[in-house]
């Protein structure tokens, strides 16, 4: 599996992609409203020469918080690529946690990254109330039917 910085990939392509997955490069989180598609962070890119796999992270200080992380071929060890980069880069940078938020509704997300070490450290309820008044493109119902209100932050220490 190849990953490459982001900036390696032309800035159009990483702007599709991200339109695609989350409607546009605005991420709107309870930690700021980011660009995705002008934040550091890593890809993969298959044989056709698209993104399969795309993450970003900003760091702050001594922690590195992940921003957004596609895959688009689940269980091929993409998305755990792409955290283990960002990890590796992280503790290059002399970080001492990673951290990430993601909504309620987003189980896969909570069981992946819980699996990679990740620890639920914080409930901020209502937050994507707050968001949708920046995105109002935000759904009111995510995954598996459940209605999106709340943000989950995680935590990894670095070692």
């Amino acid at each position: 599996m190849n990953i490459t910085a982001i900036e390696e990939v032309s800035k159009d392509k990483v702007k599709k992609f991200l339109n695609s997955h989350w409607g546009s490069p605005e991420m709107v989180i309870t930690s700021g409203i980011y660009d995705c598609s002008t934040l550091e962070g890593f890809t993969v890119i298959n044989e056709e020469d698209e993104i399969i796999g795309l993450i970003t992270y900003i760091i702050r200080d001594n922690e590195c918080e992940i921003i957004s992380l596609d895959s688009i071929e689940e269980g091929r060890g993409i998305g755990t690529s792409l955290v283990q980069a960002v990890e590796s880069f992280a503790i290059k940078k002399k970080c001492k946690l990673v951290r990430l938020i993601t909504t309620n509704d987003n189980l896969l997300a909570l069981k992946f990254y819980q699996k990679r070490g990740f620890v639920l450290s914080k409930l901020l309820s209502d937050a994507v109330k707050k968001a949708r008044e920046i995105k109002p493109e935000i759904p009111f119902i995510g995954n598996d039917g459940i209605p999106i209100r709340d943000e989950i932050e995680l935590l990894k220490v670095l070692t």
